[in-house]
């Protein structure tokens, strides 16, 4: 058993070519989550809403700019998992989809911290890139079964 366990740790795993394109897009996506919660600090004194508040109850424009960057975190793991798994097969076009997602969700919080919730609405553009993720991600499950 020690022989077994032995040659499948030394087993090398090795990533796609271009798939730094994949990682620089993750990283991408940390910057931007990042800067939403930096745009919630600021919010968070512009309106006077304490920590633990998670919501205030007098500023929408405060509760817009909390949704938007709650919703984004909501939705990163889904985005990370497609990201990855569809760079596996297709590293150029899952990092360019995954710059279409980064633009929507940008969008989506400008959008939403106007206070007008409709507004968000310019980010679905993003859409575009996840189910671009989850198209290619399918693809290279069926290809690896």
């Amino acid at each position: 058993k020690l022989i077994l366990l032995d040659s499948l740790l030394q087993e090398t795993m090795t990533l796609p070519t271009d798939y730094g394109y994949v990682i620089l897009t993750g990283i991408g996506a940390i910057f931007m989550v990042m800067w939403k919660g930096v745009k919630v600090g600021q919010a968070r004194k512009k309106y006077e809403v304490p920590y633990p508040d998670m919501y205030s109850k007098e500023s929408k424009i405060f509760n817009c700019i909390q949704r938007a960057h709650q919703n984004t975190l909501e939705n990163l793991p889904q985005f990370f998992f497609l990201l990855t798994m569809a760079g596996f097969s297709y590293p150029r076009l899952s990092a360019a989809a995954g710059w279409v997602w980064i633009v929507g969700r940008v969008l989506y919080a400008l959008g939403y911290s106007t206070g007008d919730p409709e507004k968000r609405m310019k980010g679905a553009v993003g859409y575009i890139g996840l189910l671009t993720l989850l198209v290619c991600s399918i693809i290279t499950a069926v290809q690896n079964i």
